[in-house]
């Protein structure tokens, strides 16, 4: 066997124990989700019956109000559901199925993530972990801070986030990094070729330009992070740094990866990680801020940073064997 593969084996033996343990974490967060929606006393008096006047949508980097009256439980079983489809569907695709992935990582040392999009997610969510806990690190040790938005109820709070991975992708990915890729590349002006390059940009366009792409995620990254701290509902400046950050990750995975991760990823940082945040706020009667200290909590941020570790460790050793076996042909 390769050295190359002795030690992308050597390091698939805890990166797959990890990657299980939050894949079947992420599995739980939807039954929590569901019970604090309906079942929980986290909005006070408002409940699953609240009267919704209105959605918040993103356009092009634009937000507006759209008029349409529904009930948060019923908007919620919406987004619920529509994240549950996605789970399912990168559980078994876009090539092989979550287990066939693992397994050719531990038995061959092969890490071909391209080929489920459930490892890509956990993969590039624990990078994306890492850069943002350092970029917060590192603003706090210099004295900036990141404060939240001020919620007016957390059980809408948390349908605003739980509902925001698919505006915000449709709305920064698709339509600001999809689109004008299909314009600049597509080489089958069809309606049906269109929805494909939106669906996996890199898996359908061909000649593109990488530097092009590239300066097109940054900017788009830059927009997504602009609109946390200039939109109705603002973070403080701190925010800026890790917003960016986390654009320009999310940006690469949508173009390199596809739709479906880029969602996913986004619905980890909001849905997953708030549900067991809002499980255990509402179980120890204790607010969202000292949630996050909680030792579930803790634990889980310290598997995330640990896979993010290993998945960086392996993106690294995959490019300098990449530029070997390029040198030695």
């Amino acid at each position: 066997m390769p050295t190359q593969n002795k030690i992308l084996q050597g390091l698939a033996i805890p990166h797959t124990a990890l990657i299980s343990v939050i894949f079947c974490l992420m599995v739980l967060s939807f039954p929590t989700g569901a019970y604090l929606v309906f079942n929980s006393e986290i909005g006070d008096d408002i409940t699953y019956k609240y009267p919704m006047d209105s959605l918040s949508l993103f356009l092009a980097g634009i937000g507006f109000e759209v008029p349409v009256k529904f009930e948060l439980g019923d908007g919620f079983v919406v987004i619920w559901c529509t994240f549950l489809i996605l789970f399912t569907v990168a559980i078994f695709g876009p090539k092989k199925n979550f287990v066939a992935v693992l397994q050719s990582m531990i038995s061959e040392g092969k890490y071909k993530i391209q080929d489920s999009y459930i490892v890509t997610v956990i993969k590039w969510f624990s990078i994306l972990v890492i850069v943002s806990g350092s970029i917060i690190g590192v603003q706090e040790f210099i004295g900036i801070s990141v404060e939240q938005p001020e919620a007016p109820n957390q059980l809408i709070q948390f349908f605003d986030i739980s509902l925001a991975p698919i505006i915000e992708e449709l709305g920064f990915r698709v339509v600001l990094i999809g689109l004008p890729l299909f314009m600049l590349y597509s080489h089958k002006p069809s309606f049906k070729f269109l929805v494909k390059s939106l669906w996996w940009p890199w898996q359908n366009l061909r000649n593109v330009n990488m530097k092009k792409v590239l300066l097109l995620i940054v900017i788009v990254g830059v927009l997504f992070g602009a609109a946390h701290i200039f939109s109705d509902e603002a973070w403080s400046a701190g925010k800026l740094a890790q917003a960016i950050a986390s654009g320009i990750i999310i940006g690469w995975v949508y173009f390199r990866y596809g739709l479906v991760p880029a969602v996913l990823i986004h619905w980890a940082t909001n849905y997953f990680v708030f549900s067991y945040g809002y499980i255990v706020a509402d179980i120890n009667q204790i607010s969202i801020g000292d949630a996050f200290s909680h030792s579930l909590l803790s634990t889980l941020e310290l598997m995330l940073v640990v896979t993010g570790i290993i998945s960086v460790a392996v993106l690294v050793l995959n490019y300098v064997y990449s530029k070997k076996h390029t040198l030695e042909a």
